[in-house]
């Protein structure tokens, strides 16, 4: 998948795809690819990309699978589906891996119908050179039908995006970049058990590069997504094939297409069966719509899948998600959980060029509430944007209220880098508003207040008139200069005025 439109706070990530060519002439076995979208998909600074996948190990699920043989990776930009890629690799975490054969799909040329191995010695991201291994990349050509062309892989993405990974987990590893062209059942079937005869005595790892549906919303997206990823934990081919459930969730609203990566995944399903995997397991599962900056009413999901030895058996508890609970209070934890990723989404953005993936807590987390957050530099204000109307999870929206309170107040320059270490972050999660029957009903420090003149309206949440100091007539008289009226406004025939309590917290009370 290639990075999509989303909130307009990912104008800021500047993700613009940069070009590259190869160092050598194509074809003559000394060439270095160069990378393609380093820059857009993923950081093009090293420093920056060391932090980023530091960032998605360090949130990446622990391992469950003893014996993995081959994966399922998502293939899009690392703001989308770095941390689904992340919890994929930890699963590898630990092995000696020699070498590592990435099975990317064919984005570039629709006609191009083979197996397209890279004839080169070596892939080149901000992080150095991956060696490819030329000994295994010309085996698999002599017996598994594909063939060597360059060409193939000078734009494609969904090998490139997995290398800085691999460098980062194996760095003394090798790779052998492929391109499957089509999803051709013959073809796919007959280079993935040449992959796994070849195999040898090496320590190999397998990597198929996909991404999961495109582009329907999110709720349609997951119901597509979790009959592919049943397939898959299954090592079921037909999950692919010719049927009419296929031919009806094709067309459901939206989708284009269930795996964007169907080749890779057949491949290395042959090669996992062939390699003696006998289990399937779904470690995680998110759209693009889960994302702080993704949009839910167009999304491509990702799925992190292990095949691997052990118990026959499919494993796919990753996939039953709770429902939200909408009752009591949250706890600590729970507290914890918000303001972390209220303060991580902007500070891997200005650190990484990336973002945490909203996700942990108890499913209190997954109600929907209105929320503010407030940011506070050495006492003083720094940036405070929230919604008084629920916007999807909760723990959602704290993440993307975490980044526009930095960067989108206008009352104040955007947040720098440089001053993360003196900012405190406030998250307020409110109650539904309410009318009330006159001004006398509203009590300062208790209650939030909303006033409405026409078009004109303004917010203060309960804890401004507490800190103020502010008795019940200079907070309403306030907050009608906040909205641009005239002090005694919120007396007008015309004027209404709602109230709603919140929980607030802070980092300060957690230190």
């Amino acid at each position: 998948m290639r990075t999509h439109g989303a909130a307009a706070v990912l104008v800021l990530l500047a993700l613009v795809a940069a070009s590259g060519a190869a160092a050598h002439p194509a074809g003559s076995g000394q060439a270095i690819r160069a990378p393609a979208v380093a820059g857009g998909f993923y950081p093009a600074d090293a420093r920056t990309l060391r932090a980023a996948l530091e960032g998605f190990f360090a949130d990446a699920l622990p391992p469950r699978v003893a014996e993995p043989v081959a994966l399922v990776v998502p293939h899009a930009g690392y703001v989308y589906s770095g941390q689904i890629a992340a919890d994929a690799y930890r699963q590898a975490a630990g092995l000696q891996i020699e070498t590592v054969v990435i099975l990317g799909t064919n984005h570039t040329n629709a006609s191009f119908r083979r197996v397209s191995v890279y004839d080169g010695a070596g892939y080149r991201t901000p992080l150095g050179t991956a060696p490819v291994d030329r000994d295994l990349a010309a085996a698999l050509v002599k017996e598994g039908g594909g063939v060597f062309d360059s060409s193939l892989h000078r734009g494609e993405h969904s090998v490139e995006v997995q290398v800085p990974f691999v460098q980062h987990l194996f760095p003394k590893a090798s790779i052998v970049p492929v391109v499957v062209g089509a999803p051709d059942p013959d073809s796919c079937r007959r280079f993935g058990k040449a992959l796994a005869s070849l195999a040898g005595a090496r320590r190999l790892l397998i990597v198929a590069s996909s991404d999961l549906s495109h582009y329907p919303a999110k709720g349609i997206a997951a119901g597509v997504d979790r009959q592919t990823l049943e397939a898959l934990a299954n090592l079921r081919t037909d999950g692919f094939d010719s049927s009419p459930a296929r031919a009806v969730t094709l067309q459901m609203p939206g989708v284009s297409t269930c795996a964007c990566g169907e080749g890779p995944i057949r491949v290395a399903m042959e090669a996992a069966r062939a390699l003696g995997a006998l289990r399937g397991t779904v470690i995680s599962y998110a759209s693009s719509g889960d994302t702080i900056v993704g949009d839910p009413d167009r999304v491509v999901g990702y799925g992190a899948v292990v095949f691997g030895r052990g118990e026959p058996g499919a494993d796919i508890t990753a996939l039953a998600r709770p429902p939200a609970d909408p009752r009591g209070s949250l706890d600590a934890a729970d507290k914890r959980v918000l303001l972390r990723l209220a303060r991580e989404s902007l500070t891997r953005l200005l650190e990484t060029d990336t973002l945490p993936l909203p996700r942990g807590g108890s499913p209190k987390l997954l109600r929907e509430a209105g929320a503010f957050v407030t940011i506070r530099k050495r006492g003083e204000l720094r940036g405070c944007i929230g919604r008084i109307q629920p916007e999807g999870p909760l723990i959602g929206l704290v993440a993307r209220l975490g980044l526009e309170s930095a960067l989108k107040d206008t009352r104040f320059q955007p947040v720098h880098r440089s001053e993360l270490k003196d900012l405190e972050f406030e998250v307020s999660v409110l109650t539904p508003p309410v009318p009330v029957a006159s001004p006398g009903d509203v009590v300062p420090g208790r209650d939030g207040v909303i006033l409405r003149v026409g078009d004109r309206s303004a917010v203060f949440l309960p804890q401004v008139a507490t800190e103020q100091g502010w008795g019940r007539e200079e907070l309403l008289d306030r907050l009608a200069e906040k909205a641009g009226l005239r002090p005694r406004a919120w007396r007008g025939k015309n004027a209404s005025l709602l109230t709603f309590q919140a929980d607030v917290f802070s980092e300060s009370a957690f230190k």
